[in-house]
């Protein structure tokens, strides 16, 4: 079944008919079921405030030395993708870094606020308004669904497991634990095999333009963008993705 691209007036937050959901759909996780972008800079604001009287420091000051080195760390695309299977051990890295240019080098310090952080964000995290419900939806309408995340294995499960999220996907592919991540086609290929579709077939869903909408073009699947920031699409866009929404409830209602 092949899907042509929406007309212009659809890319927007336009409701779909069931009778034209795919055969499959592969979903990302962060920033698309999960609001992690959010709960990630509450937390980290919330780390400054309280390490920032103990380190003798401005709270600001802090909070912008750390928003330039995390920005700094995570620039490089090498260190990224390695950096996100080691989520604790990269957070202690960056709070080490950003002791040290504030004068005040701890790493027992960064370690424990590296730990902090950590608990908090896995704690607070929540996830967007109906996506969960979505999905529900989509599978009670006998789409073939197939969650595909990068990052650790242990981190990413632990959210997978707090919102019971496992049971409603076909296929859960968790970068850590399968040996790559997006934007890599085996990536994309196996979540296809898995629910037995062909590119043709299957829609990707997600946030990032490089892993749910450049890549999963060139390998011939319709792209649906989750704008949740509702930002729009930047200029320097990697690819123009086949239709825009701004919460997967968008999808199944």
């Amino acid at each position: 079944m092949s899907l042509p691209a929406l007309p212009a007036d659809m890319l927007s937050p336009a409701l779909l008919s069931p009778a034209l959901l795919p055969p499959a759909m592969l979903i990302d996780m962060d920033d698309t079921i999960l609001t992690l972008t959010a709960t990630s800079t509450r937390c980290w604001a919330e780390l400054c405030a309280t390490y920032a009287p103990r380190l003798g420091v401005d709270e600001a000051t802090l909070a912008q030395t750390l928003a330039v080195v995390r920005a700094d760390y995570w620039r490089d695309r090498t260190r990224h993708r390695a950096g996100r299977l080691d989520l604790l051990g990269s957070r202690r890295k960056i709070l080490d870094l950003t002791l040290t240019q504030m004068g005040r080098p701890d790493p027992d310090l960064a370690a424990e606020m590296a730990h902090s952080f950590t608990e908090a964000q896995l704690g607070s995290l929540e996830a967007f308004p109906g996506a969960v419900d979505a999905v529900r939806a989509l599978r009670a309408r006998g789409v073939k669904l197939a969650l595909i995340t990068n990052g650790e294995a242990r981190e990413q499960r632990r959210k997978i497991t707090r919102f019971d999220l496992a049971p409603l996907f076909d296929c859960v592919i968790v970068e850590g634990e399968f040996g790559a991540g997006k934007p890599d086609p085996a990536v994309y290929a196996h979540a296809l095999d898995s629910l037995g579709a062909t590119p043709d077939q299957a829609w990707m869903v997600g946030d990032n333009l490089e892993w749910e909408v450049a890549v999963p073009k060139q390998l011939g699947l319709y792209t649906v963008w989750v704008d949740f920031a509702q930002q729009g699409l930047p200029p320097d866009a990697l690819a123009q993705p086949d239709r825009i929404i701004h919460n997967l409830a968008e999808l199944a209602t």
